[in-house]
């Protein structure tokens, strides 16, 4: 058994050789907390969430660390609009975002960092750089000189007399336009923090390598976000944390965007669909079928209708579930999944083929229920449960107890009023009064309800949409 990775940096999927036997180490870059999530930041922590789950499935012990930028330039800047206090914003859209994960099934990280808790490692990190001639001080800033590191844009590939870094105000006092600030002086009414340099703030880069060397040390497996930030982020992350003689990352994984009419899903553009909305729309466990089942590295267009066949498809999942559980009670998962599921996942998180397996599995147990095969049914839903339980999928786990279809307070009236009406619709089948309860069944089927006749009594459910 042999995980295999994309690693951008390799440009190439590679076998997985952990630093230490048994143990993975993944920093995963989690969210600037300026405004409440949409859809594609969560994708980000729905991703790395299921590469966590197959590592545990594999009997690795996982460190997954997920940060939060609580400081920068658009929280800053948000505090300016609304008159509210920089902390207040942070400290909201960070309760956000883990409600955000949470809805959506993301186990909670071993470490969440902030980085305005971390400033005495950031000042011990650029002291070391100083020392090291690759930074400077200039008019209260302090700068990484990008031509002392040799092995600078090797991960985005870039040539360095080509390059354009991006910059923001009063970043003066730069010896070449190309550096990048690690920390930005004070401006009046902007929060600071005491340095050697004076009062400032902390640059967005500087945070990253900062954490990740104080809770996974000088080496650790995987770096992991999203494709938009390999430049300049990553890039110098890496900069910074290994002129500072760290080893860093030894493989970087990175996941593809959810776009909106061929744009990457942003604030800025206008465009983004929040989860706290999206989740009140459709199933939380349906968003994440939706976002989750796609392979990390592949672009996601958002439309309704992709919603909706990922509500139909995991629809068919559930109802064979629901029907075994039925039938045969309480089922526990298969203690290992299927090996062309273990296949497919062990071969860089392939979650489109392993999901392949998760239907053909399904397709044979309802085949099994068909025939009445009570012992094959069961047999097909065990291995079910395992494969969606690594993919946290599974409807049977208590993260999923208790959701509803749509709307948990009505759910309750609207099965009163639903079985009153199946009520009339058995009468008719009684009297064998055919075309009757055929044509119940029918409006009951146009107002969007699926009845399905089990040995327990007939069942709806709320139908694609």
């Amino acid at each position: 058994m042999t995980i295999r990775l994309h690693d951008t940096n390799a440009r190439q999927i590679r076998d997985f050789v952990p630093l230490t036997a048994g143990c993975v180490s993944i920093y995963l870059c989690g969210a600037t907390v300026q405004a409440a999530p949409h859809i594609g930041h969560i994708r980000s922590g729905l991703n790395f969430d299921i590469m966590r789950r197959w590592f545990e499935y594999r009997g690795y012990d996982v460190t997954f660390i997920r940060n939060v930028t609580d400081i920068d330039d658009k929280i800053i800047k948000k505090s300016a609009e609304q008159g509210r206090p920089w902390w207040a914003i942070g400290y909201e859209n960070e309760r956000a975002f883990n409600a955000g994960y949470d809805a959506l099934g993301c186990l909670p990280p071993t470490y969440e960092p902030r980085a305005t808790g971390h400033i005495t490692e950031m000042v011990e990190m650029m002291r070391g750089l100083i020392e090291r001639g690759h930074a400077y001080e200039a008019d209260g800033n302090v700068y990484f000189d990008v031509r002392s590191y040799e092995g600078y844009l090797e991960l985005s590939n870039q040539d360095l007399d080509d390059l354009r870094q991006p910059s923001g105000d009063n970043e003066t006092g730069k010896r070449d336009k190309r550096d990048f600030a690690m920390w930005k002086a004070a401006k009046p009414g902007e929060p600071s923090w005491e340095t050697p340099w004076g009062r400032g703030r902390p640059g967005w880069h500087l945070e990253c390598s900062a954490m990740a060397h104080k809770y996974l040390g000088t080496a650790f497996d995987i770096h992991g976000g999203g494709i938009d930030l390999i430049f300049p982020h990553h890039e110098n992350e890496i900069a910074q944390a290994k002129a500072f003689g760290d080893e860093f990352a030894k493989y970087w994984v990175h996941n593809g965007w959810v776009t909106l009419s061929g744009e990457k899903m942003s604030k800025s553009l206008g465009n983004s669909v929040l989860v706290s909305e999206m989740v009140k729309q459709w199933r939380p466990i349906v968003l994440r079928y939706y976002l989750g089942t796609p392979h990390y590295r592949s672009m996601i267009e958002y439309s309704e209708e992709s919603l909706r066949d990922a509500e139909s498809a995991f629809a068919r999942i559930e109802g064979f579930v629901q029907r075994v559980v039925e039938k045969a009670g309480p089922v526990e998962a298969a203690a290992e999944v299927p090996p062309a599921f273990a296949e497919a996942m062990d071969d860089d998180l392939g979650v489109p083929q392993a999901l392949a397996i998760v239907h053909t599995t399904v397709r044979q147990g309802n085949s099994a229920l068909a025939a009445d095969d009570k012992e094959a049914a069961v047999a097909r839903l065990a291995e079910v449960r395992a494969m969606l339980g690594v993919l946290g999928l599974d409807p049977l786990d208590p993260h999923w107890a208790g959701e509803s279809d749509r709307g948990e307070d009505l759910h309750g009236v609207v099965d009163t009023l639903v079985r009153l009406v199946l009520d009339q619709r058995q009468s008719a089948r009684d009297r064998k009064d055919w075309p009757a309860a055929d044509a119940i069944r029918d409006q009951l089927n146009q107002s969007g309800l699926v009845i399905e006749d089990s040995p327990s009594g007939p069942r709806w459910t709320l139908g694609p949409r």
